[in-house]
């Protein structure tokens, strides 16, 4: 049974929707994993869009790839806990708020992050009971290696910097609720909406639509 089945069979049943955590080293095929679970209508899941106070480029747009804010903004929003979590990223900040999550969330319906593990463990730590999350590892470091280089988009030098910065991330491993090696993209895209399927039917998340469902029966 699929996500969107176990989702449909359980309709009646009112949950709490979950945060779906995704983070892997840069090559791993977080990305491409990221845009077709949002492109896959049965599992209905929603990106959290983050702000950040680095200047908007031509091809972006504000509220669709970030919400762009000035850093006095953000300074605000962290200071009064306004964000899940943040980070500053060469000299400019970054940040995932909190609100519109929690709307979502009070929904019944999911949302999918794109954080590394620094941002991960800042929301394992703001919102433990609503995060699953899913470290994503290449099926070795030379497939690794040969992904970074078959882009064509960096130099040796920034390949050489990732690869380093990979062997940092993936030592991390250990911290996540799931480990997938991406080895075959269809099947850990399998594997992913598994995991969902599985942790949307967990029994805390149904908790208050379960107990209404079973004094319905017990009247009966």
């Amino acid at each position: 049974m699929d996500a969107a089945h176990a989702t449909d069979h359980s309709a009646a049943l009112m949950r709490r929707g979950l945060m779906l955590i995704l983070s892997s080293p840069s090559g791993a095929g977080k990305t491409t994993l990221t845009r077709n679970l949002l492109q896959s209508p049965g599992l209905d899941l929603t990106l959290s869009i983050s702000v950040t106070t680095r200047a908007r480029r031509t091809s972006e747009i504000n509220g669709i790839h970030y919400h762009f804010i000035s850093v006095e903004e953000f300074h605000r929003m962290r200071d009064t806990g306004a964000l899940l979590e943040s980070a500053e990223v060469h000299g400019n900040f970054y940040g995932t708020p909190r609100a519109p999550v929690d709307a979502i969330l009070a929904q019944g319906r999911d949302v999918l992050f794109d954080i590394d593990y620094q941002g991960a463990q800042q929301v394992r730590e703001r919102a433990q009971s609503d995060v699953v999350s899913v470290f994503i590892l290449p099926p070795s470091m030379k497939e690794l290696r040969a992904r970074l280089e078959r882009r064509a988009e960096d130099s040796t030098a920034t390949i050489e910097k990732r690869l380093e910065n990979a062997r940092t991330e993936i030592r991390r491993w250990s911290q996540y609720d799931y480990v997938l090696v991406n080895d075959d993209i269809q099947q850990t895209m399998n594997d992913l909406v598994a995991i969902l399927s599985a942790e949307r039917l967990r029994r805390p998340r149904q908790q208050r639509g379960v107990e209404a469902f079973v004094q319905g029966l017990l009247a009966e």
